[in-house]
Protein backbone atom coordinates (compact mmCIF):
# COMPACT_ATOMS: atom_id res chain seq x y z
CA UNK A 1 0.00 0.00 0.00
CA UNK A 2 2.68 2.54 1.47
CA UNK A 3 4.31 2.47 -2.08
CA UNK A 4 1.49 2.84 -4.01
CA UNK A 5 0.94 5.87 -2.08
CA UNK A 6 3.78 7.50 -2.50
CA UNK A 7 3.10 7.23 -6.48
CA UNK A 8 0.13 8.55 -6.13
CA UNK A 9 1.74 12.05 -3.82
CA UNK A 10 4.78 11.50 -5.86
CA UNK A 11 5.68 15.68 -5.23
CA UNK A 12 4.11 15.63 -1.65
CA UNK A 13 6.83 16.83 1.07
CA UNK A 14 3.95 16.18 4.01
CA UNK A 15 2.74 12.69 3.54
CA UNK A 16 4.34 10.32 6.14
CA UNK A 17 4.53 6.59 5.83
CA UNK A 18 5.59 4.34 7.63
CA UNK A 19 5.38 0.73 8.82
CA UNK A 20 4.73 -0.92 12.55
CA UNK A 21 4.92 -4.16 13.96
CA UNK A 22 4.21 -6.09 17.47
CA UNK A 23 4.08 -9.71 18.42
CA UNK A 24 0.81 -10.67 16.30
CA UNK A 25 1.07 -8.11 13.17
CA UNK A 26 2.62 -6.08 11.35
CA UNK A 27 0.58 -3.02 9.72
CA UNK A 28 1.42 0.09 6.85
CA UNK A 29 0.19 3.50 7.82
CA UNK A 30 0.01 6.30 5.80
CA UNK A 31 -1.52 9.98 6.09
CA UNK A 32 -0.96 13.77 4.75
CA UNK A 33 0.69 15.70 8.03
CA UNK A 34 -1.26 18.80 7.71
CA UNK A 35 -4.68 17.38 7.85
CA UNK A 36 -4.21 15.08 10.59
CA UNK A 37 -3.82 15.33 14.16
CA UNK A 38 -0.45 13.80 15.62
CA UNK A 39 -2.48 12.89 19.28
CA UNK A 40 -5.50 11.34 17.72
CA UNK A 41 -2.72 9.26 15.43
CA UNK A 42 -1.08 8.35 18.38
CA UNK A 43 -3.79 7.68 20.93
CA UNK A 44 -5.78 5.49 18.45
CA UNK A 45 -3.43 3.64 16.88
CA UNK A 46 0.03 3.93 17.75
CA UNK A 47 -0.28 3.73 20.75
CA UNK A 48 -3.01 0.39 21.50
CA UNK A 49 -0.68 -1.03 18.47
CA UNK A 50 2.35 -0.94 20.69
CA UNK A 51 0.58 -1.98 24.17
CA UNK A 52 -0.97 -4.99 22.67
CA UNK A 53 -3.59 -4.85 26.13
CA UNK A 54 -6.46 -5.81 23.23
CA UNK A 55 -5.18 -7.03 19.88
CA UNK A 56 -5.47 -4.74 17.67
CA UNK A 57 -6.99 -6.44 15.02
CA UNK A 58 -9.81 -7.03 16.70
CA UNK A 59 -10.03 -3.34 17.48
CA UNK A 60 -10.32 -3.11 13.74
CA UNK A 61 -13.01 -5.56 12.93
CA UNK A 62 -14.91 -4.25 16.28
CA UNK A 63 -14.86 -0.44 16.31
CA UNK A 64 -17.11 1.10 13.46
CA UNK A 65 -14.60 4.27 13.79
CA UNK A 66 -12.32 1.84 11.60
CA UNK A 67 -13.89 1.95 8.37
CA UNK A 68 -12.88 -1.04 5.80
CA UNK A 69 -12.22 0.09 2.00
CA UNK A 70 -12.40 -2.07 -1.02
CA UNK A 71 -11.63 -0.04 -4.01
CA UNK A 72 -7.59 1.93 -4.19
CA UNK A 73 -9.63 4.46 -6.34
CA UNK A 74 -10.92 5.89 -2.83
CA UNK A 75 -7.58 6.20 -0.90
CA UNK A 76 -6.79 9.73 -2.45
CA UNK A 77 -9.93 11.15 -1.47
CA UNK A 78 -9.78 9.79 1.98
CA UNK A 79 -6.57 11.02 2.76
CA UNK A 80 -6.89 14.64 1.21
CA UNK A 81 -10.19 14.57 3.61
CA UNK A 82 -7.75 14.14 6.53
CA UNK A 83 -8.33 10.26 7.13
CA UNK A 84 -5.46 7.76 8.08
CA UNK A 85 -4.95 4.64 5.84
CA UNK A 86 -4.20 1.16 7.70
CA UNK A 87 -2.89 -2.20 6.01
CA UNK A 88 -2.55 -5.19 8.07
CA UNK A 89 -0.12 -6.46 5.91
CA UNK A 90 -1.22 -10.50 6.77
CA UNK A 91 -4.38 -10.31 5.46
CA UNK A 92 -4.47 -7.03 2.85
CA UNK A 93 -7.31 -5.68 4.30
CA UNK A 94 -7.20 -1.87 4.25
CA UNK A 95 -9.07 0.02 6.79
CA UNK A 96 -9.42 4.45 7.21
CA UNK A 97 -9.64 6.14 10.32
CA UNK A 98 -10.37 9.99 10.57
CA UNK A 99 -8.14 11.91 12.19
CA UNK A 100 -8.93 15.27 10.67
CA UNK A 101 -7.53 18.47 12.39
CA UNK A 102 -9.80 21.36 11.59
CA UNK A 103 -8.61 24.25 12.35
CA UNK A 104 -11.36 27.27 12.31
CA UNK A 105 -11.10 29.37 15.08
CA UNK A 106 -7.63 28.31 16.16
CA UNK A 107 -6.40 30.39 13.47
CA UNK A 108 -5.78 34.41 13.03
CA UNK A 109 -8.43 36.62 11.01
CA UNK A 110 -8.06 38.63 8.22
CA UNK A 111 -6.05 41.80 9.45
CA UNK A 112 -4.56 43.34 6.57
CA UNK A 113 -7.12 41.77 3.36
CA UNK A 114 -10.57 41.75 4.48
CA UNK A 115 -13.72 40.71 3.11
CA UNK A 116 -17.15 41.05 4.37
CA UNK A 117 -18.94 37.83 2.68
CA UNK A 118 -15.60 35.66 2.24
CA UNK A 119 -13.68 33.28 4.93
CA UNK A 120 -12.14 35.75 7.59
CA UNK A 121 -9.58 32.98 8.21
CA UNK A 122 -5.87 33.80 7.79
CA UNK A 123 -2.72 31.75 7.39
CA UNK A 124 -0.77 31.15 10.24
CA UNK A 125 2.82 31.34 11.67
CA UNK A 126 2.98 27.33 11.60
CA UNK A 127 3.61 25.51 8.37
CA UNK A 128 1.32 22.66 9.44
CA UNK A 129 -1.69 24.55 9.80
CA UNK A 130 -1.19 26.85 6.86
CA UNK A 131 -0.60 23.61 4.82
CA UNK A 132 -3.94 22.44 6.36
CA UNK A 133 -5.77 25.17 5.51
CA UNK A 134 -4.85 25.16 1.97
CA UNK A 135 -5.20 21.81 1.40
CA UNK A 136 -8.59 22.15 3.14
CA UNK A 137 -9.77 24.36 0.50
CA UNK A 138 -8.14 22.78 -2.33
CA UNK A 139 -8.33 19.19 -2.02
CA UNK A 140 -6.80 18.29 -5.41
CA UNK A 141 -4.23 15.22 -4.94
CA UNK A 142 -1.96 16.80 -7.64
CA UNK A 143 -0.90 19.51 -5.64
CA UNK A 144 2.74 19.28 -4.41
CA UNK A 145 4.56 20.66 -1.64
CA UNK A 146 8.92 20.61 -1.41
CA UNK A 147 10.78 21.70 1.35
CA UNK A 148 13.24 23.93 1.80
CA UNK A 149 15.35 26.06 4.06
CA UNK A 150 17.02 29.39 4.01
CA UNK A 151 19.91 31.11 6.33
CA UNK A 152 22.76 30.12 7.39
CA UNK A 153 22.16 31.07 10.73
CA UNK A 154 18.34 30.76 11.37
CA UNK A 155 18.03 27.79 8.51
CA UNK A 156 13.80 29.45 7.97
CA UNK A 157 12.00 26.12 6.75
CA UNK A 158 10.24 26.83 3.48
CA UNK A 159 7.36 25.16 1.79
CA UNK A 160 6.64 25.17 -2.23
CA UNK A 161 3.41 24.46 -2.96
CA UNK A 162 2.33 24.36 -6.74
CA UNK A 163 -0.37 22.38 -8.52
CA UNK A 164 1.23 19.92 -11.22
CA UNK A 165 -1.47 19.58 -13.32
CA UNK A 166 -1.62 23.84 -13.90
CA UNK A 167 1.89 25.05 -13.33
CA UNK A 168 4.72 26.10 -15.63
CA UNK A 169 7.59 24.35 -15.46
CA UNK A 170 9.68 27.16 -16.44
CA UNK A 171 8.62 29.24 -13.95
CA UNK A 172 9.01 26.42 -11.21
CA UNK A 173 12.46 25.94 -11.98
CA UNK A 174 13.09 28.98 -11.76
CA UNK A 175 11.77 29.45 -8.41
CA UNK A 176 13.68 26.14 -8.04
CA UNK A 177 16.86 27.65 -8.89
CA UNK A 178 16.12 31.32 -7.50
CA UNK A 179 15.54 29.72 -3.57
CA UNK A 180 18.67 27.39 -4.05
CA UNK A 181 20.79 30.43 -5.05
CA UNK A 182 19.92 32.91 -1.37
CA UNK A 183 23.12 33.29 0.50
CA UNK A 184 22.23 35.12 3.41
CA UNK A 185 22.43 34.30 7.14
CA UNK A 186 18.75 34.69 8.31
CA UNK A 187 15.55 35.68 6.85
CA UNK A 188 12.23 35.63 9.02
CA UNK A 189 9.66 37.52 6.87
CA UNK A 190 7.59 37.23 3.69
CA UNK A 191 8.65 41.04 2.12
CA UNK A 192 12.23 40.22 3.20
CA UNK A 193 12.20 36.60 1.53
CA UNK A 194 10.23 38.54 -1.42
CA UNK A 195 13.30 40.85 -2.03
CA UNK A 196 15.79 37.51 -2.22
CA UNK A 197 13.67 35.99 -5.12
CA UNK A 198 13.74 39.39 -7.00
CA UNK A 199 17.39 40.22 -6.65
CA UNK A 200 18.93 43.25 -7.07
CA UNK A 201 16.74 44.64 -9.14
CA UNK A 202 14.62 47.89 -8.21
CA UNK A 203 11.40 47.62 -9.87
CA UNK A 204 8.92 50.08 -9.99
CA UNK A 205 5.96 47.64 -9.35
CA UNK A 206 5.83 44.68 -7.23
CA UNK A 207 6.30 41.36 -9.09
CA UNK A 208 5.55 39.38 -6.07
CA UNK A 209 2.32 39.53 -4.29
CA UNK A 210 2.24 39.16 -0.86
CA UNK A 211 -0.98 37.36 0.60
CA UNK A 212 -2.65 36.69 4.35
CA UNK A 213 -5.69 34.73 2.68
CA UNK A 214 -6.15 30.99 1.78
CA UNK A 215 -8.83 31.13 -0.20
CA UNK A 216 -6.81 33.55 -2.58
CA UNK A 217 -3.80 30.70 -2.21
CA UNK A 218 -6.28 28.50 -3.73
CA UNK A 219 -7.33 30.53 -6.23
CA UNK A 220 -4.05 31.09 -7.44
CA UNK A 221 -3.22 27.07 -7.48
CA UNK A 222 -6.03 26.42 -9.69
CA UNK A 223 -4.03 29.23 -12.30
CA UNK A 224 -0.81 27.23 -12.29
CA UNK A 225 0.74 29.50 -10.02
CA UNK A 226 3.48 28.87 -7.45
CA UNK A 227 2.98 29.75 -3.74
CA UNK A 228 6.09 29.91 -0.92
CA UNK A 229 5.39 29.65 2.65
CA UNK A 230 7.69 30.79 5.01
CA UNK A 231 8.01 29.47 8.93
CA UNK A 232 7.80 32.13 11.09
CA UNK A 233 5.00 34.48 8.95
CA UNK A 234 1.72 34.71 8.50
CA UNK A 235 2.40 35.87 4.73
CA UNK A 236 2.57 33.76 1.81
CA UNK A 237 4.49 34.56 -1.44
CA UNK A 238 2.41 33.83 -4.77
CA UNK A 239 4.12 34.01 -8.16
CA UNK A 240 4.50 34.81 -11.25
CA UNK A 241 1.87 37.53 -11.00
CA UNK A 242 0.66 40.52 -13.29
CA UNK A 243 -0.54 43.94 -12.51
CA UNK A 244 -4.24 43.27 -12.45
CA UNK A 245 -4.15 40.50 -9.71
CA UNK A 246 -2.79 43.36 -7.85
CA UNK A 247 -6.16 44.97 -8.55
CA UNK A 248 -8.28 42.32 -7.91
CA UNK A 249 -9.49 41.90 -4.41
CA UNK A 250 -10.94 38.57 -2.85
CA UNK A 251 -14.19 39.89 -2.20
CA UNK A 252 -14.45 40.19 -6.09
CA UNK A 253 -15.22 36.24 -6.14
CA UNK A 254 -18.23 37.21 -4.24
CA UNK A 255 -20.07 39.80 -5.35
CA UNK A 256 -22.75 40.08 -7.88
CA UNK A 257 -21.29 41.15 -11.90
CA UNK A 258 -21.79 43.95 -12.32
CA UNK A 259 -20.98 45.30 -8.84
CA UNK A 260 -17.81 43.78 -9.38
CA UNK A 261 -17.31 45.07 -12.16
CA UNK A 262 -18.03 48.71 -11.09
CA UNK A 263 -15.45 48.54 -8.12
CA UNK A 264 -12.94 47.22 -10.47
CA UNK A 265 -13.60 50.46 -12.68
CA UNK A 266 -13.37 52.87 -9.41
CA UNK A 267 -10.12 51.40 -8.74
CA UNK A 268 -8.69 51.68 -11.88
CA UNK A 269 -10.11 55.26 -12.11
CA UNK A 270 -8.82 56.04 -8.26
CA UNK A 271 -5.18 54.55 -9.22
CA UNK A 272 -4.67 57.16 -12.52
CA UNK A 273 -6.27 60.24 -10.17
CA UNK A 274 -3.51 59.37 -7.40
CA UNK A 275 -0.88 59.04 -9.61
CA UNK A 276 -2.00 62.05 -11.99
CA UNK A 277 -3.93 64.72 -10.14
CA UNK A 278 -0.96 66.25 -8.41
CA UNK A 279 0.95 67.11 -10.89
CA UNK A 280 -1.97 67.76 -13.32
CA UNK A 281 -2.97 70.45 -10.89
CA UNK A 282 0.94 71.81 -10.78
CA UNK A 283 0.72 71.87 -14.87
CA UNK A 284 -2.39 73.46 -15.49
CA UNK A 285 -2.15 76.07 -12.59
CA UNK A 286 1.30 77.07 -13.86
CA UNK A 287 1.49 76.43 -17.33
CA UNK A 288 -2.10 75.63 -18.86
CA UNK A 289 -4.77 77.73 -17.29
CA UNK A 290 -6.97 77.82 -20.26
CA UNK A 291 -8.16 73.94 -20.02
CA UNK A 292 -10.30 75.11 -17.50
CA UNK A 293 -13.33 77.06 -18.05
CA UNK A 294 -13.34 80.56 -17.40
CA UNK A 295 -15.21 80.58 -13.61
CA UNK A 296 -13.08 77.55 -12.77
CA UNK A 297 -9.83 79.44 -13.61
CA UNK A 298 -11.21 82.45 -11.62
CA UNK A 299 -12.05 80.75 -8.76
CA UNK A 300 -8.85 79.04 -8.55
CA UNK A 301 -6.61 82.07 -8.77
CA UNK A 302 -8.91 83.49 -6.07
CA UNK A 303 -7.88 80.76 -4.00
CA UNK A 304 -4.20 80.60 -4.78
CA UNK A 305 -4.45 84.79 -4.43
CA UNK A 306 -3.15 84.43 -0.53
CA UNK A 307 -0.41 81.70 -1.55
CA UNK A 308 3.53 83.44 -1.72
CA UNK A 309 4.91 81.04 -3.51
CA UNK A 310 4.66 78.64 -6.69
CA UNK A 311 2.60 76.16 -7.25
CA UNK A 312 4.58 73.20 -6.99
CA UNK A 313 6.26 74.38 -3.84
CA UNK A 314 2.58 74.17 -2.31
CA UNK A 315 1.91 70.21 -3.71
CA UNK A 316 5.16 69.17 -2.42
CA UNK A 317 3.85 70.92 1.36
CA UNK A 318 0.36 69.08 1.25
CA UNK A 319 2.07 65.61 0.01
CA UNK A 320 4.89 65.67 2.92
CA UNK A 321 1.95 66.30 5.07
CA UNK A 322 -0.13 63.59 4.00
CA UNK A 323 2.86 60.93 3.64
CA UNK A 324 3.34 61.79 7.16
CA UNK A 325 0.12 61.20 8.57
CA UNK A 326 -0.09 57.82 6.42
CA UNK A 327 3.54 56.90 8.12
CA UNK A 328 2.08 58.18 11.45
CA UNK A 329 -1.10 55.89 11.00
CA UNK A 330 0.60 52.74 10.31
CA UNK A 331 3.53 53.23 13.18
CA UNK A 332 0.93 54.74 16.21
CA UNK A 333 -0.84 52.01 18.52
CA UNK A 334 -3.69 50.18 16.98
CA UNK A 335 -6.31 51.69 19.60
CA UNK A 336 -5.66 55.70 18.58
CA UNK A 337 -3.74 55.58 15.19
CA UNK A 338 -6.80 56.13 13.12
CA UNK A 339 -8.04 58.92 16.00
CA UNK A 340 -4.62 60.52 15.95
CA UNK A 341 -3.87 60.77 12.54
CA UNK A 342 -7.68 62.05 11.62
CA UNK A 343 -7.89 65.29 13.90
CA UNK A 344 -3.69 65.43 13.11
CA UNK A 345 -4.99 65.60 9.08
CA UNK A 346 -8.24 67.56 10.10
CA UNK A 347 -6.12 70.52 12.34
CA UNK A 348 -3.50 70.72 10.00
CA UNK A 349 -5.18 70.90 6.74
CA UNK A 350 -7.71 74.11 8.12
CA UNK A 351 -4.77 75.29 9.78
CA UNK A 352 -2.87 75.41 6.51
CA UNK A 353 -5.38 76.87 4.89
CA UNK A 354 -6.34 80.01 7.25
CA UNK A 355 -2.62 81.08 7.53
CA UNK A 356 -2.26 81.02 3.13
CA UNK A 357 0.40 78.77 3.22
CA UNK A 358 -2.24 76.70 0.87
CA UNK A 359 -5.18 77.13 -1.48
CA UNK A 360 -8.36 75.31 -0.26
CA UNK A 361 -8.13 73.66 -4.11
CA UNK A 362 -5.02 72.29 -2.99
CA UNK A 363 -6.76 70.24 0.23
CA UNK A 364 -9.18 68.90 -1.92
CA UNK A 365 -7.03 67.42 -4.21
CA UNK A 366 -4.57 65.73 -1.55
CA UNK A 367 -7.83 64.46 -0.10
CA UNK A 368 -8.30 63.13 -3.18
CA UNK A 369 -5.02 61.42 -3.83
CA UNK A 370 -4.89 60.27 -0.37
CA UNK A 371 -8.26 58.48 -0.45
CA UNK A 372 -7.68 57.24 -4.02
CA UNK A 373 -4.28 55.25 -3.02
CA UNK A 374 -6.64 53.31 -0.46
CA UNK A 375 -8.57 51.97 -2.90
CA UNK A 376 -6.21 49.88 -4.36
CA UNK A 377 -6.67 46.17 -2.53
CA UNK A 378 -3.10 45.21 -2.46
CA UNK A 379 -0.95 46.73 0.03
CA UNK A 380 2.58 46.80 -2.00
CA UNK A 381 0.89 47.85 -5.21
CA UNK A 382 -0.39 50.79 -2.93
CA UNK A 383 3.41 51.47 -1.45
CA UNK A 384 4.32 51.66 -5.01
CA UNK A 385 2.03 53.94 -6.46
CA UNK A 386 2.53 56.17 -3.23
CA UNK A 387 5.63 56.80 -5.23
CA UNK A 388 4.55 57.08 -8.69
CA UNK A 389 3.48 60.57 -8.78
CA UNK A 390 6.54 62.26 -7.73
CA UNK A 391 8.38 61.61 -11.33
CA UNK A 392 5.51 63.12 -12.84
CA UNK A 393 5.17 66.04 -10.26
CA UNK A 394 9.31 66.72 -11.45
CA UNK A 395 8.05 66.03 -15.17
CA UNK A 396 5.29 68.87 -14.92
CA UNK A 397 7.03 71.68 -13.42
CA UNK A 398 9.28 71.96 -16.22
CA UNK A 399 7.46 71.15 -18.96
CA UNK A 400 3.59 71.15 -18.02
CA UNK A 401 0.62 68.97 -19.12
CA UNK A 402 3.36 67.85 -21.87
CA UNK A 403 5.20 65.96 -19.25
CA UNK A 404 2.62 64.10 -17.62
CA UNK A 405 1.57 62.44 -20.83
CA UNK A 406 5.17 62.11 -21.29
CA UNK A 407 5.63 60.41 -18.12
CA UNK A 408 2.68 58.45 -18.51
CA UNK A 409 3.31 56.47 -21.76
CA UNK A 410 6.74 55.92 -19.82
CA UNK A 411 5.02 54.05 -17.13
CA UNK A 412 2.59 52.09 -19.19
CA UNK A 413 5.93 51.49 -21.42
CA UNK A 414 7.66 50.11 -18.43
CA UNK A 415 4.56 47.92 -17.50
CA UNK A 416 4.40 46.52 -20.67
CA UNK A 417 8.18 45.64 -20.69
CA UNK A 418 8.30 44.64 -17.26
CA UNK A 419 8.48 40.46 -16.45
CA UNK A 420 7.05 38.18 -13.15
CA UNK A 421 9.27 35.40 -13.22
CA UNK A 422 9.78 35.09 -16.93
CA UNK A 423 5.72 36.23 -17.63
CA UNK A 424 4.72 38.97 -19.06
CA UNK A 425 3.19 41.54 -16.12
CA UNK A 426 0.67 42.69 -18.47
CA UNK A 427 -1.27 40.27 -19.23
CA UNK A 428 -5.06 39.46 -18.27
CA UNK A 429 -6.33 37.12 -15.45
CA UNK A 430 -6.13 33.33 -16.89
CA UNK A 431 -4.27 30.38 -16.39
CA UNK A 432 -0.55 30.90 -16.72
CA UNK A 433 -0.03 30.08 -20.20
CA UNK A 434 3.65 28.01 -20.82
CA UNK A 435 4.31 29.35 -24.38
CA UNK A 436 4.08 33.16 -23.47
CA UNK A 437 7.25 35.08 -21.98
CA UNK A 438 9.52 33.31 -23.63
CA UNK A 439 11.80 35.56 -24.02
CA UNK A 440 11.16 37.39 -20.69
CA UNK A 441 11.93 34.35 -18.77
CA UNK A 442 15.61 34.51 -20.51
CA UNK A 443 15.76 37.96 -19.12
CA UNK A 444 14.76 37.58 -16.03
CA UNK A 445 17.44 34.72 -15.42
Amino acid sequence: MNERIRLLFAEAADLKTYTLSNSTMSIEIAYIAPLCDEKMISDFITVPFTKEEIPYRKQLDTIPEYLKIEDPARWQDLMLRGNVLIKDIDSGEIFSFFTGDVICNESPQTQVESAIQGPQIALSEDLNKSMNLIRTMYPAPEVAVEEYSVGYISKTPLLVVFDQRHVDPSVLDNVRSKLSSISIDMVHAAGELEKLLIGKRRHLFPTVLITERPDRIAKSLSKGKVVVLIKGSMFALIMPVSFFDFMHAIEDNYEAYWMTRTLIVIRYLSIILTITLPALYIAIVSYNPELFRVQLAFSIAASRSAVPYPSYIEVFVMLFMIEALIEASIRLPRYIGSTATTVGGLILGQAAQQAGLVSSIMIIVTSVVAISNFVIPINSLSFSVRFLKYPLIAASIFFGISGVAVGLFLYVSYLCNLRSFGKPYFRLHGKVNPAEGDVGQVRAK
